[in-house]
This record gives structure tokens, C-alpha cells and sequence, in this order.
């Protein structure tokens, strides 16, 4: 199978053995958005994640990272199946299908200072100014919101940069976007950034495809049938970079953890748990079951034995240290 990622002319093969031509049977765009979708080098967790999935759906796509003008024009136009990178905070359109949401997109509030832990409602920072990206700001849930001063964005990093330089007090994103970000600061000694205990707004990412594609049904559950399989074996921690997710995998109403050991961990120990990415709002338990490269365990200690080898490290931000390296100076 072949997989294409590219504006025009990139393309990549995810066969390690013979590659041989096929024509892509689907193409989705989507805009650029660090550390999740990017065609220039850079960490794409959605990209991978995607490209996965069709793999295992045996489905022979193109993906095109564009910007947001070309890629609402190429939505309406039928130049493009889909999205892939569609969020749901969006209002979604009656002549698509759309996935099962496939990675949480979960708002958190950000800031230097600790009071930040005390914000859990949207009414917590009335006429409080808050950097935030278009991407966000634009959306339906939050374009008409207007006790936030918002103070947008065209980019994750001007949002960043204006955290730093004390222009806005707050910055509303992603909690896996903050962790990538911490993970610079805390590479440089610097101190962290706090961020809100729950998330403001929460959402997901899905795959849109035309209603007037052929099997467009078929194709869509095969995707998700491909993204749940990835979740539950640890192909999910490999490709976001995270020691430990949770989901309720055995849909007993209590959610399980799930980790790989070909994955990078701080330490092995029971008290990180309580870090796991949800990929669902099932909380975890005393009941807990435990799914290490796809095998299940009913306790933390057969789950130990089963990470014995994985590699014991810090893994680095998927942020570029380099063009980062700026705000950071400025801390």
C-alpha cells in the first residue's frame, strides 16, 4: 500500500519491502497545526495516526496539508474527499460523514501564575484577556462568546509568544499542546507552565468524507474500526508519544489503562497513572484492567512486569526547540 503526504510532490511509503505505484483512492486535506498536522518534517501525530489507519483499512489515500482558504475551497469544490483533521468544535456538514471522534481536542487555560488552578468555568475569567489561536476562536462553540477577551492568534506559536511576553495573562489550548511546551521549559530549568484542572472546552478530531464517495459507509467504519484497534494496542502511545492513555476498553463503564513498551517512561510506577491521556470521558478505577502492547492484565503489578524493558527516559518536546527557543529566552 502506498500513502502519499504532500503539498504537491512528497510522498512516502509505508511498505518497508517492495513499494510499487497505486493510484490514492481517497485524498483528505487538512490545515497546518504544530505537533499534530504538518507535510515539512515536523512531528504530525494526526498525520501518522491516519495514515495508520488506512494502512490496516487497506485504503490507498493522499493527505494535503493546506492552508485554511485552500482547504475550505477544495471541501467545496470536490477536489478534496475530506478532512482529516476536522474538529469539533466546528458545526459539522450535512453532506459528510464523519468518523468517531479519534483523539480528544480537550481547551485548557494556561498561565504563569498558580491562581490558574483555581479556574474550572468559562465565567472565571470574564474580562480577563486570554491568547487563543483563529482555529479556536473562529469556531461555533466560541466565536460568539464574548465575556473573554480574546486576544487571537494566527499561529500555536504567536499564542505561545504572547503568553510570554506578558500581553496576555492566560492562553487557551490544547492540554497536550501545554504538555509539549512544558516539556521545552523543563529541558531549559525553567518553570512550568500551571494550567486549568479541567478543560473549558472539549471536543475531538474526526475524519469527514463526502456522502458522494463511493462505499463512503464502508470506508468511514473501517476507519474507525482501524483507530479503536490502534487505541487498544498500543499503537496510539507510540505515534502521540505518551507513556500511558486511558479508555474503557472492555465497556464495563470503568476505564482501563493502556501503554506500550516500546514506549518512553519516566519510571514504572503506579503513581503516574493518575498522567494518563483519556481517550474518553470513562474514568479509571480500582477495577481497573491494564492493556500493554494489545494483552491484558488485571493488575498493576502484571502490567509492571510486562513494561520491565521498556526504555526509562524523558522524551523531548515535539515542539521545534529551535524556533521555540525565542519565547523561551524571553521566560
Amino acid at each position: 500500500m502506498k500513502v502519499v503526504v504532500s503539498r504537491t510532490v512528497l510522498t512516502l511509503f509505508t511498505c518497508l519491502s517492495v513499494a510499487f505505484p497505486a493510484i490514492a483512492e481517497l485524498t483528505f486535506g487538512a490545515a497546518p497545526f504544530p505537533t499534530y498536522i504538518d507535510d515539512e518534517g515536523e512531528p504530525a501525530r494526526l498525520n501518522a495516526i491516519v495514515m495508520e489507519a488506512f494502512k490496516r483499512a487497506d485504503i490507498d489515500v493522499t493527505l494535503q496539508v493546506l492552508r485554511p482558504a485552500f482547504l475550505g475551497s477544495g471541501l467545496r469544490s470536490g477536489r478534496l474527499d475530506g478532512e482529516y483533521g476536522f474538529i469539533g468544535l466546528d458545526d459539522k456538514k450535512d453532506d459528510r460523514l464523519y468518523s468517531t471522534g479519534y483523539l480528544p481536542v480537550n481547551l485548557y487555560v494556561a498561565g504563569k501564575r498558580r491562581h490558574v488552578l483555581d479556574i474550572q468555568l468559562l465565567p472565571h475569567l470574564q474580562n480577563e484577556r486570554v491568547a487563543i489561536e483563529n482555529r479556536f476562536a473562529n469556531s461555533s462553540a466560541l466565536r460568539l462568546i464574548k465575556d473573554v477577551k480574546w486576544a487571537r492568534n494566527p499561529s500555536t506559536f504567536d499564542a505561545f509568544r504572547q503568553l510570554a511576553d506578558d500581553r496576555a495573562p492566560y492562553l487557551m489550548t490544547t492540554g497536550l499542546l501545554i504538555d509539549e511546551f512544558n516539556r521545552l521549559l523543563r529541558a531549559d530549568d525553567e518553570e512550568l507552565l500551571f494550567l486549568s484542572p479541567t478543560p473549558l472546552f472539549k471536543s475531538h478530531f474526526y475524519l469527514s468524507l463526502s456522502k458522494t464517495t463511493a462505499e463512503a459507509d464502508a470506508k468511514v467504519n473501517a476507519f474507525n474500526t482501524a483507530i479503536a484497534g490502534m487505541q487498544k494496542d498500543g499503537s496510539f502511545n507510540k505515534l502521540l508519544g505518551l507513556s500511558w492513555l486511558s479508555k474503557d476498553i472492555d465497556q464495563d463503564g470503568v476505564g482501563d489503562f493502556i501503554s506500550s513498551a516500546s514506549v518512553a517512561h519516566a519510571r514504572i510506577a503506579p503513581e503516574l497513572l493518575k498522567l494518563a491521556f483519556a481517550l474518553d470521558d470513562v474514568p479509571t478505577g480500582e477495577k481497573s484492567a491494564f492493556y500493554i502492547d494489545d494483552n491484558r492484565y488485571s493488575t498493576w503489578e502484571e502490567a509492571a512486569k510486562a513494561l520491565a524493558n521498556a526504555p526509562i527516559a524523558l522524551r523531548p518536546s515535539f515542539l521545534d526547540e529551535e524556533v521555540y527557543s525565542q519565547i523561551i529566552r524571553r521566560w
